[in-house]
């Protein structure tokens, strides 16, 4: 008997303590997914950051992964484990650095493979002389159209006589020089995005979706008025650098202008325009301009041989570049699209200038902007803040979303309105 109920006794006590860690396995659970929202994400700007990011991981690696878990990770692994990149820069200096840059490569990689798989050049060749050869020298060494020249078989390429010949060896180096101008069209972005230092993705803390929360986005929204409050009036330097990046844009643009036209021989100024007036000329008296520019068929001028007799001999070749009618389609775009570009990008600047002079201006634009945000708390915090200020809060507010946004710009106006009653009162600041 005393065996019996001891036994039970036993079995009773190890069945309680299963069912004590088993209710506080679940209570454990529940207090750390409630509160790693908020500890790991906050720590993009807190100092603790790091070792909530590492409890995350643990906790997740632990539970098993759901479907949109599974594709949430693929996606952040295709964009680069950054998520979406937040705005921190202008459309047109997006337009500047990065359309102009990838449409740059492209053309630049889509050359290259033209160099290496097809044939640049084509000549007619004579039995003397190998074809492969005939079109490596004439690749190598420098072809010639005839200047003025416009009749005959085709243009600049009928007999040279006394005229003066025209030589073209840029046709080799066109996908070189169309990488290094992605390189100087990205330069201004890669700055900028060095100066800014991540601030913009940091302050975000995944608010830019409104899904979260309470909890969380009560801490998440107390750290970026901590920030904005703590560094009120201290981004006016963080500002003029963007500036001056979208300058260097503007100069960029100006000086690819001159470095293309010193390529082709001080014709690519009046490149598009020639095209137009050509486009509208009549058809009996019209002359192309592409073709003087980027000619087709040219001629080549080869080394001298011995003949039978002993005699020197001279060979020359017509050759025709297939790869100019290429050429051609990708300067008269990038000739319009400078032009755009650099037109967009002053009239940006202009804007800038007129930000940086007038605070009325401010308040109209986060008004147009930001419809959800009241006038009085958007001219609050103009009047009381910088310029810099300003800029960094219009940032915020096209990459939070905008409710989280309204409750920021209305929570931080109603503190800069508080502090300044108390320093009018004679009480120190909070």
């Amino acid at each position: 008997m005393g065996k019996t109920s001891g036994g039970r006794i036993e079995t009773g006590v190890r069945s309680q303590r299963i069912h004590n860690r088993r209710e506080s396995s679940v209570a454990w659970g529940r207090r750390s997914r409630g509160g790693v929202c908020s500890g790991a994400r906050a720590g993009a700007v807190s100092a603790g950051g790091a070792g909530a990011a590492t409890w995350r991981r643990r906790e997740r690696a632990a539970q098993p992964r759901r479907p949109m878990e599974i594709l949430t990770s693929i996606y952040a692994l295709l964009s680069g484990g950054q998520g979406v990149n937040p705005k921190i820069d202008s459309v047109a200096f997006r337009l500047h650095c990065g359309a102009t840059t990838a449409a740059l490569l492209a053309a630049s990689a889509a050359l290259t493979t033209r160099h290496l798989v097809g044939n640049p050049i084509d000549c007619i060749h004579t039995r003397d002389i190998p074809e492969d050869v005939l079109n490596t020298y004439c690749w190598i060494h420098s072809t010639f159209t005839v200047a003025g020249e416009a009749g005959g078989a085709y243009p600049g390429v009928r007999g040279a006589g006394t005229s003066p010949r025209k030589y073209g060896k840029y046709y080799q180096w066109v996908a070189f020089t169309l990488f290094f101008q992605a390189m100087l069209f990205y330069a201004p972005r890669w700055l900028w995005k060095s100066w800014e230092g991540g601030k913009i993705r940091a302050l975000m803390m995944d608010l830019d979706v409104g899904v979260c929360t309470e909890i969380e986005k009560k801490t998440k929204k107390k750290l970026i008025l901590d920030y904005l409050w703590e560094n009120l009036r201290y981004h006016n330097w963080w500002a003029y650098r963007y500036y001056l990046c979208e300058g260097l844009a503007l100069v960029n643009v100006i000086g690819q202008m001159f470095l293309m036209n010193r390529f082709f021989d001080g014709e690519f100024m009046t490149f598009g325009l020639d095209v137009i007036a050509y486009m509208e000329s009549d058809q009996e008296d019209r002359v192309d301009p592409m073709i003087y520019i980027f000619p087709r068929m040219v001629k080549c001028t080869l080394f001298n041989k011995f003949g039978s007799s002993g005699e020197v001999e001279r060979h020359d070749a017509l050759c025709i570049l297939p790869l100019n009618v290429v050429n051609e389609k990708i300067y008269i775009f990038l000739w319009f699209w400078f032009l755009i570009l650099g037109f967009l990008t002053f009239i940006t600047l202009l804007y800038r200038l007129v930000i940086i002079f007038s605070p009325r201006m401010r308040v109209y634009m986060m008004r147009m902007r930001f419809r959800l945000v009241r006038r009085d708390n958007v001219d609050t915090i103009v009047r009381r803040s910088k310029m810099g200020d300003w800029y960094l809060l219009y940032i915020l507010g096209e990459n939070l979303d905008s409710v989280i946004f309204r409750d920021i710009m209305h929570e931080f106006a109603n503190k800069l309105n508080h502090n300044y009653q108390h320093h009018i009162h004679g009480v120190p600041d909070a």
